[in-house]
């Protein structure tokens, strides 16, 4: 009987006479076989673990696997200080399939990142000690300007053309980052930046948003506004002297692509729809106000957003109103790529191979 494939794309144990068939058999691999480099980046914020591996290929980085699960690390953090057991658990889940993926694809060169929860938990090396002992990947808990860092090397290259002024934003789960930016070609410098302890799941637990009246939720929201304006201050009063120019805006996080895709009136997420988009930043308003008045359940059933997003979307909103605020460009851009791209792009040049787009070539 002729064996058939496992379901995984792994080849089945090979029976007794497979077993004698392949001591007999020469092997198929040539004897100069030199398997291709491949790269991983691990991004464990904290809403998300998110898993992307690639390689190289004329000039561009090519994925061939990902993976990404809503972990909620920071449920909680806000009033505790703490990471729970459960989000703990969930995180090593998610990471135990991320080492499985690093093994089976033969990973030459990986980099696994913490931010913001794992920055301000008191058990945060707690878990990186964990997630060690039992996957065998090492956590790296990074600076907020090494995040800030890996953030624009993986998104530049999407700012629009043009001299204006350009600011690169992440708006992550714990923390939001600005960055002034410079962008020729394939480079790209840090002038100014900032990161402030406020994102889409520390502003969501500081100031929630009650359900039961539309003054609740706009009162709410009104507060969101205000806890951001004040976080950014201080970089805001160093952006009054661009103005009057033509300025430069680009997003990366899922807040921006979330709204992105609502613009699009997306039946289902498409990365290659939204990435690179570019929305005119009134409809950015409009859509982050139309969210905030909205109930949970109203929220849910806009597709793009789901169970999931319904009740953290609103905080990213009031993040990117405060960002539009300080920096009024007319046009928004979304990048759906950031610090595994970033990371991506460093192990990369590390390995001698300096790829200038990220290309998808998975099945």
């Amino acid at each position: 009987m002729r064996q058939m494939a496992a379901p995984s794309g792994r080849p089945p144990r090979p029976g007794p006479t497979a077993k004698a068939r392949t001591k007999a058999e020469p092997a198929t691999r040539p004897a100069n076989f030199v398997r291709p480099r491949s790269y991983a980046a691990i991004d464990l914020g904290t809403n998300n673990c998110r898993l992307l591996i690639a390689r190289p290929q004329d000039g561009e980085l090519v994925v061939i696997d990902a993976f990404s699960r809503i972990v909620r690390l920071g449920e909680g953090l806000h009033g505790s200080g703490r990471i729970s057991d459960a989000a703990m658990d969930r995180t090593v889940a998610a990471l135990a399939i991320c080492a499985d993926k690093l093994r089976r694809r033969h990973v030459s060169l990986s980099r696994a990142v913490a931010t913001e929860a794992c920055r301000r938990a008191a058990n945060g090396v707690e878990l990186a000690d964990r997630v060690r002992r039992e996957t065998g990947i090492v956590l790296d808990i990074i600076s907020p300007a090494e995040e800030a860092r890996l953030a624009v090397l993986g998104c530049h290259n999407l700012m629009e053309p043009g001299e204006g002024p350009a600011l690169i934003f992440d708006i992550g789960g714990g923390s939001t980052e600005l960055m002034h930016v410079e962008v020729s070609d394939h480079d790209v410098q840090i002038h100014d930046w900032i990161s402030v302890p406020w994102g889409v799941v520390s502003l969501t637990e500081h100031a929630p948003l009650p359900d039961d009246s539309l003054a609740g939720r706009q009162a709410a929201y009104a507060h969101m506004r205000e806890v951001t304006r004040t976080a950014f201050a201080a970089f805001a009063g160093r952006a009054e002297q661009f103005a009057g120019q033509d300025l430069r805006l680009l997003g990366t996080s899922g807040t921006v692509t979330t709204l992105a895709s609502v613009f699009l009136n997306l039946p289902r997420y498409d990365r290659r729809a939204v990435d690179g988009l570019v929305v005119p930043a009134d409809a950015m308003r409009d859509i982050s106000r139309r969210l905030a008045d909205a109930s949970i359940a109203d929220r849910a059933e806009i597709a793009c957003i789901g169970r999931e997003r319904a009740d953290l979307v609103v905080a990213g909103c009031a993040i990117l109103e405060s960002i539009i605020d300080l920096w009024p460009a007319a046009r928004v851009g979304v990048a759906d790529r950031g610090i595994r791209e970033g990371i991506l792009r460093t192990l990369a040049m590390q390995g001698r191979d300096v790829p200038v787009t990220r290309r998808e070539n998975r099945k």
